[in-house]
């Protein structure tokens, strides 16, 4: 099944182009190589709340994605403001995406505690916050890409038990 997955990158610097956006680079390649994904759509807008609500809420209502990716804005700095964004977009939460990548990562390295991001449902998307680094993205988002196919079949209303 090739599930429909958003990126959204939450960076000042990537909104402005003052940055190349390698994180949703890595994400894409793990999307397509690892999930068998496709990639419908792919949004930078800076770390302001509100823009980053109206972009999750675009890509889960009227994109339809099965799946969105954020990269950025997890940290402690006073502009990280993704994880409080999709809280606010999201009906339910899914700790258990979110608790899996802190404590894989986080034993490879300790500064994994202070990474914020949530993982949750909108309508049929699930959405995960990422970090906004490269090796973030990749370490996070292996540390359950396993359970990703099946989260996605339930989320979706496909699961067959």
């Amino acid at each position: 099944m090739a599930w429909k997955t958003a990126i959204l990158t939450a960076s000042d610097k990537g909104a402005r182009g003052e940055r190349e956006d390698t994180s949703a680079q890595v994400i894409r390649e793990l999307v397509e190589e690892e999930l068998g994904g496709e990639i419908i759509e792919y949004r930078i807008v800076p770390d302001e709340q509100d823009e980053i609500i109206a972009a999750l809420i675009e890509l889960t209502d009227y994109f339809k994605a099965d799946l969105v990716l954020t990269t950025g804005g997890t940290d402690l700095a006073i502009r990280d403001v993704t994880p409080e964004a999709t809280r606010r977009v999201i009906e339910r939460e899914v700790p258990g995406l979110s608790e899996a990548m802190r404590s894989t990562v986080m034993q490879k390295n300790r500064a994994a505690m202070l990474f914020r991001g949530i993982c949750g449902i909108r309508g049929r998307t699930l959405i995960v916050n990422l970090p906004g680094t490269p090796k973030g993205v990749h370490e996070n988002l292996a540390a359950i890409m396993d359970q990703l196919p099946e989260a996605l079949l339930m989320v979706t209303g496909q699961y067959r038990q």
